[in-house]
């Protein structure tokens, strides 16, 4: 397994027993970090928390999605279908360097598996793949990093897969659940290091209240919006929220971070980059999580307020 060390020179903070605070998040792909949660690591990153990325696989099945990059003079013009493949394998891992950079993430630590492209594609057999690995060797690669690393905080994608089932978040869901239990006993992968018990485990969520605040400003400032019926089909998370965070001055992280995936990414593209970043912060400048599994206790919250510190609770 690869490791990227990040770490930046800041006063760290520190649990009760002086352990320096740590959050954890896995990730499917490279780009995928950028895309959900990075304004929240640079958030807690800035604030002297240890931040560190799990990504599982390489990005391999991935296209080149930013049609600028084919144009004379870039990287992928004129090249063969097996060229531009090669080419991209090339580059995801450099473009997840950069990313990391940008978030402020103190150290990626990757699973080792390949891409295993969407689901019901041929790449879904590819017995390299992460939609193939053995449940309980991938959970010990996690635990290997997890007692590596011991994060109080660990953020993984949420149980209700029907918006997006990719094979590979699907799998990162599966084996984040059984490892946040594993890490901590004794009697598994004995060779793995120190037992480590993470204290809290988010989900996370693109809520309704953000997807439908969003529309709503680009159809206000721009006239039009990516996000047609389909989008508000698919299954409303808001009832499950527990926490939301305050990342309005962070949004710099998340188009600095989807920016440095240029081959995954069109500058132009409405979906990503139709609101400023200040505008994004005036429309909706929260994060929201859900609060999956606590080892602390956790205050009761009144309707319509919410947990604003994954770290409620363990400070």
């Amino acid at each position: 397994m690869k490791v990227a060390d990040r770490s930046k020179t800041k006063v760290a903070q520190v649990d009760r027993q002086g352990n320096p605070l740590c959050i954890l998040t896995v990730h499917a792909h490279p780009d995928d970090e950028a895309s959900k949660g990075a304004p929240t690591f640079a958030k807690y990153a800035e604030s002297g928390v240890r931040t560190v990325l799990v990504c599982c696989t390489g990005g391999e099945e991935g296209d080149v999605n930013n049609p600028a990059l084919k144009e004379p003079g870039m990287p992928f013009h004129g090249l063969d279908p097996d060229a531009q493949r090669r080419l991209l394998i090339e580059m995801r891992p450099k473009e997840l360097d950069k990313s990391v950079e940008v978030i402020g993430f103190s150290k990626l630590h990757m699973l080792g598996y390949r891409d295993s492209g969407m689901a019901d594609s041929e790449a879904n057999s590819n017995p390299d793949c992460f939609h193939m690995a053995d449940l309980d060797e991938a959970v010990g690669r996690l635990v290997r990093i997890i007692r590596r690393e011991r994060p109080h905080v660990l953020v993984t994608y949420n149980d209700d897969q029907r918006g997006y089932p990719h094979p590979d978040h699907v799998k990162v869901h599966d084996i984040s659940i059984v490892a946040f239990d594993r890490a901590a006993d004794d009697e598994w992968y004995p060779e793995a290091g120190e037992p480590w018990q993470p204290l809290k485990m988010y989900y996370s969520a693109w809520s309704r209240m953000r997807l439908t605040a969003i529309h709503e400003a680009l159809l206000r400032l721009r006239g039009s919006s990516p996000f047609d019926d389909s989008w508000f089909e698919r299954p409303d998370l808001d009832s499950r929220i527990t926490t939301r965070l305050q990342i309005g001055d962070y949004l710099y992280a998340r188009s600095g971070a989807l920016r440095a995936h240029r081959t995954q990414i069109d500058e132009n593209e409405p979906f990503w980059f139709g609101l400023s970043d200040a505008e994004l912060a005036e429309t909706y400048p929260y994060e929201d999580w859900v609060l999956a599994k606590s080892l602390v206790p956790t205050p009761s919250l009144a309707a319509g307020e919410y947990e604003d510190d994954m770290f409620r609770g363990v400070r």
